[in-house]
């Protein structure tokens, strides 16, 4: 039998977008997988599309946590239910291209990899996609994600067979920057360089505010990596300038 693949999607108020999110997953020509969507306490429609979908499609499957936790707690939970060879990450308001499950499991079973994550497009609230395209890394190492999180959430996938379940920390922000790096102090991650993913931009998202996420990048360099203050420090200036230079 095919490996069963989980999908992970933390959702807060995300009714304007979910419809397409898991009509994506739906699309998949890679039709094995189950999606599991954790509702962290939304207070608008929410709950009602997702289990609209449900009734047509036993693969989805909700959950509501009792109270507003975090996206990182959201998808903790979703993983600690997830019964899949694989998972795989989706935020409420991205969406993937109908081949992205079956181009990289593939990708990762024909090369006997165990990480992995793909090329992304960026539309914005308007739906208008942007011409730049954020490439995957081709080969990525620990010491060399330590610089700068290369890693779009909504394209990576990791083997709970190799790993098992692996969870992220207790963290509003950045908590998947920080499952990245455990992920890869056991092995290398690897891109595939189609793109199969489209982020969107311009939301009210967890990740909009760069100053709070520059706080919560210290607090994985000294809590979660240990690090001294003056590694930490180090390792925190190079992850902006290099930010600085994909802006300028």
């Amino acid at each position: 039998m095919n490996a069963l693949i989980t999908v992970v999607t933390p959702v807060y108020n995300s009714e304007k977008y979910l419809a397409a999110n898991i009509a994506s997953v739906q699309a998949q020509t890679y039709t094995n997988w189950e999606h599991i969507l954790v509702d962290d306490c939304s207070s608008d429609n929410s709950e009602t599309i997702i289990k609209t979908f449900q009734k047509s499609d036993s693969r989805i499957k909700y959950y509501r946590l009792r109270k507003n936790s975090g996206a990182g707690i959201a998808r903790n939970k979703a993983i600690e239910f997830a019964q899949g060879n694989y998972i795989a990450f989706l935020d409420s308001d991205d969406k993937w291209y109908a081949n992205k499950l079956e181009r990289q499991l593939h990708f990762m079973k024909n090369n006997g990899y165990y990480f992995t994550y793909t090329d992304y497009d960026i539309i914005k609230v308007s739906g208008e996609e942007q011409p730049k395209i954020r490439k995957a890394i081709p080969h990525l190492t620990y010491k060399k994600a330590l610089y700068k999180n290369p890693i779009g959430c909504l394209t990576a996938m990791y083997s709970v067979d190799f790993f098992g379940k692996q969870y992220m920390p207790s963290i509003r922000k950045r908590q998947d920057y920080a499952l990245w790096l455990k992920l890869l102090k056991k092995t290398d991650g690897y891109g595939l360089n189609e793109c199969l993913a489209s982020y969107r931009t311009g939301t009210a998202s967890i990740s909009a505010n760069k100053v709070d996420l520059i706080k919560y990048e210290w607090r994985i360099y000294r809590e979660s990596e240990g690090f001294s203050i003056i590694q930490s420090l180090f390792y925190l200036t190079s992850a902006i300038i290099l930010k600085l230079k994909t802006y300028f």
